[in-house]
This record gives structure tokens, sequence and C-alpha cells, in this order.
């Protein structure tokens, strides 16, 4: 991989990391780390919290192959999908913090963010529930015959549930332009994963489909976007839906402030040697990089990401009289 490719998607992971770095103590009610004023504040996150922390370079090495034109859904975890896609970080962590200048107006905050000025069509609380919105918008996409692609992210957990059977088999019957990317940290909020899932897991199951997948591993960023670009490319060739499957690690509990003490410490301990930057930053310096490089891309994403936090601490709250705005009247059928 040429450098300034690796160093590209180097740079995506760390802003995704700092982002969810700065999310965390905020939903946990302190941002003195991130150079705002220390208090005893209330959480400045409204609502859930769910991280991808451990799980960057999925986002980066897909999106990263993706057009601004293209379509993405994603799921409760979508902070750094969204950012991947090109949202600005500021307007995201307005969302998160309730603010009328977030993405969608303070409305959506984190389980449910979404920008549709970059295609990203929204994170979803439902687990596999982003699966026949994606398939939804790749008919919209062939019908149209417009030659765009959508991507739909969903976790491992999604692959058990009706959903996922629903979409893949529907995208294939109709060999729709979409991309699945089951992005496998092997735990459903806190279980795991391959006690409940019977057979060889999504690549199987899509290949009994017909749809052609492949297994990567979800923590070396070359190694995604290598196999996104190959699944893409054939996406945009119109041979149908494809499916990657990248298996990764959720460093995190299942929300912000889950400490997950249901896992083995062990296991998370090593699961963090393969941490996607640790991975990315050997790399880089194997290809001829320096430390120097390297810290400077660290400092520019902390310093971007500090200033979302200042935007969000002083950007106003909506009006009151805003609840009304986007909600359509069940009885007649017309938006406000």
């Amino acid at each position: 991989m040429p450098l300034p490719r690796l160093f590209d998607l180097y740079r995506l992971m760390r802003r995704i990391r700092a982002f969810e770095d700065a999310a965390e103590v905020a939903s946990q009610g302190g941002v003195a780390a991130w150079g705002l004023q220390a208090s005893a504040k209330p959480a400045l996150v409204r609502g859930p919290l769910h991280l991808s922390t451990g799980q960057e370079a999925v986002a980066a090495g897909v999106c990263l192959n993706l057009r601004r034109e293209d379509l993405l859904t994603s799921t409760h975890r979508g902070h750094g999908h969204t950012l991947a896609k090109g949202a600005n970080s500021a307007a995201m962590m307005c969302e998160l913090f309730g603010r009328a200048s977030g993405t969608n107006k303070g409305k959506g905050g984190s389980m449910h963010i979404a920008d549709f000025s970059v295609g990203m069509l929204g994170a979803n609380g439902v687990v596999a529930a982003g699966i026949p919105i994606a398939t939804g918008a790749a008919q919209a996409l062939k019908i149209r015959k417009l030659p765009h692609i959508v991507a739909c992210f969903f976790g491992d957990g999604a692959v058990n549930r009706g959903p996922f059977l629903e979409g893949l088999n529907w995208a294939q019957v109709y060999q729709l332009p979409v991309l699945f990317v089951c992005e496998d940290n092997r735990i459903s909020a806190t279980t795991p994963t391959g006690a409940m899932t019977a057979g060889a897991g999504v690549s199987a199951r899509a290949e009994a489909m017909g749809i052609a997948a492949l297994k990567v591993d979800g923590n070396d960023v070359q190694a995604v976007d290598a196999a996104a670009a190959s699944l893409i490319r054939d996406i945009r060739a119109g041979l149908g839906p494809r499916l990657l499957h990248a298996v990764t690690y959720r460093f995190k509990g299942h929300v912000s402030v889950d400490p997950g003490t249901y896992r083995d410490a062990a296991e998370v301990e090593a699961a963090k040697r393969s941490d996607p930057l640790l991975v990315a930053q050997h790399q880089l310096l194997a290809q001829g990089a320096t430390q120097a490089d390297i810290d400077e891309a660290d400092r520019a994403a902390q310093a971007e990401i500090a200033h979302a936090l200042q935007v969000a601490e002083a950007a106003p709250w909506p009006e009151a009289q805003a609840a009304y705005d986007d909600v359509m009247s069940a009885g007649d059928g017309v938006w406000r």
C-alpha cells in the first residue's frame, strides 16, 4: 500500500478514536482532559452512548473506498462510521450534546445520528434494523438507475435476527448494489456471540444465498481497505451484493458507563495488543514514516476533537417549539 494511503487511513482512525474518547469522558460528566473547564457538571452527552473504541479500522477501511454520493447505514455504535463517511466532527458532537446545531438538530443523539448531506442515512438503536433500510436504499438506487452503492454496517449479533436473512435474500434476488459489512466484535451486548451462533457464521450464511464474502482481520486497516476495495469494485461493476466479514474487538463495555467486568481481563489486555492504531503505527514505521509524522497526526486529531467539544458545549439548546418540527401528523399524513 502506498504510504500516503496508509497515512490517510491512520489519520481517520485516530480522529475516530479521539472522538470516542472525548464522547466517553463527556458522557461521564467530565471534560477537563480535553481542555474544557473542570467541574462537577452532569453528563454532557444526552442519552446512552455506545462506543466503537477498538473497531476503527473497519469504519476507516470501508468508508475510505466510498464516494460522497454513496449511502451508508449504521448501528447504535455508529460514530466512527458517520465520521468516516465525511460528517463534521463538531456537528456530530453537538448532536450528542442534544444541541440545536447538531446533525439532527439534537433530536437523534448518539444512537440515531445521521447526516444525509454525506449519505449517512442513520444509526439505529434496533439490532439489524439497518439491513432492510440499506437494502431498500439500494433498491431505490437501482430503480432510479443511479451509479451509487450502499454500505451497510451491522454487528455479529444481527446475524441471528430475521432482518439479516430477509435483507440479504432480497438484495441477492434483485442484484442490488449493497456491501454488507459485519463488524464482528465477538460480543452481543454482554454475551459472547459464538455460543449463540450455529454453523460456520456470517460468511457461510451469505454464501448460502449466493453472495460472495470475504473474511478479514478487522484490526488491520490495510487488509480491510484492500478487501473492501475488491468487493466494492464488483458491486460497482453490477455483480450484485457482497459481504465483508471483519473480525475485530470492542475494548469498552456495552455503553460508556459500563465497566465491562463480565469480560475476562486477560482477554481484553490481549486484544489491546492488536489495537488497530498500534498495528497501523507499526506498518507506517515499516514503510518509512517517522514517529514525528505519527505524533503530528495524533496532535491534529486531538486538536480537532477538542475544538468540537468547545463548539458543542457553547452551542444553543433547541427551542421548545422545535419539538413539533419534522413530525408527521398520523391523522392527515402531513409533515409539519
